[in-house]
This record gives C-alpha cells, sequence and structure tokens, in this order.
C-alpha cells in the first residue's frame, strides 16, 4: 500500500514521534507505516484520515493499481 503520510507530516513540521503520540502509536509504527513495511489498521487509518482532515483514499492507495494515471 502506498501512502502520502510522510509528505503530509513534512508539511506540517512534525517529527514521527510527534505524529506517533498524536495517533497513539509509537514513532517506529509511523517510520514502518511511511516506508511501507506496515500497512496500518482500518481504525488507525479512519485516525490518521481524521488527524489530517482528509479522505484515506487521499493519504492511502493501493500500490497494485499503479498510483495516479499519467
Amino acid at each position: 500500500m502506498r501512502n502520502r503520510l510522510k509528505v503530509l507530516r513534512a508539511e506540517r513540521d512534525w517529527s514521527q514521534a510527534e505524529l506517533g503520540g498524536r495517533l497513539g502509536v509509537s514513532r517506529q509504527a509511523v517510520n514502518a507505516i511511511e516506508t511501507g513495511k506496515y500497512d496500518p489498521s482500518l481504525p488507525l487509518a479512519f485516525k490518521i484520515a481524521r488527524l489530517f482532515a482528509m479522505p484515506i483514499e487521499e493519504i492511502f492507495s493501493d500500490a497494485e493499481s499503479g498510483g495516479e494515471d499519467d
């Protein structure tokens, strides 16, 4: 699963630890999600979407779909 979490976090000048604190997860969990090593649970994905005030689909996308059309 691809995601824009790192970009969204950087736009707000938040560290991984700060984002983790806002989400109730560890800095390591944030890093694993950002690097694609771990897909968040559905409740965590909803929490992330609410935090950034965006639909889940704008943050996460299916890696197999190839992302945006060229």
